[in-house]
C-alpha cells in the first residue's frame, strides 16, 4: 500500500485530513495522533505530518483526480481553489495549503486528438470538457 504524506505546519495536521475530507467522497480519518493524521480519499492513503515550515509544497508533486465528466471536475475544482486557492493553467491548481492538483476528465488523452483541442486545452485553467469535444 502506498501512502501520500503532505508536510504541513505545525498545529495543522487535523485540519488538513478534515478540510480533504469534507471534499472528497467517500472519505475516511483513520487516525490521529500529536504530530499526524492519516485519511483516505477515494480509496488512496494520505498522511498530514505536522513538519513545521521548513519545506513548502510546490509544483515538483502534485495529485491528479481523474473525473467522470464535467460536473466532478466542477465540484473539486470549485472546492479546492475556494478560501485562498489560486487556478493555473490546464486543469491545475493549488490549494490554500499550497499543494498541487491536476483536475481532469479520465479520457483527457481521447479529448486531445487534434491540434484545435490542444489549442482550446492550452488556454485553459479549468477544464471544460464540451470546448475539447
Amino acid at each position: 500500500m502506498m501512502t501520500i504524506c503532505l508536510w504541513v505546519p505545525e498545529g495543522k495536521a487535523l485540519e488538513v485530513a478534515q478540510y480533504y475530507c469534507g471534499i472528497f467522497k467517500p472519505s475516511q480519518l483513520l487516525s490521529q495522533s500529536e504530530w499526524v493524521c492519516q485519511f483516505d480519499l477515494n480509496g488512496q492513503r494520505f498522511m498530514a505530518l505536522q513538519g513545521g515550515d521548513q519545506f513548502k509544497p510546490n509544483e515538483a508533486v502534485s495529485i491528479m483526480m481523474t473525473c467522470k465528466g464535467q460536473a466532478e471536475i466542477d465540484h473539486y475544482w470549485d472546492a479546492l481553489v475556494a478560501d485562498g486557492g489560486q487556478e493555473q493553467a490546464c486543469g491545475w491548481l493549488k490549494d490554500k495549503y499550497g499543494f498541487s492538483w491536476q483536475i481532469v476528465p479520465y479520457n483527457l488523452n481521447q479529448l486531445m486528438q487534434s491540434p484545435e483541442a490542444i489549442t482550446r486545452f492550452m488556454g485553459m485553467k479549468k477544464i471544460q470538457i464540451s470546448e475539447l469535444i
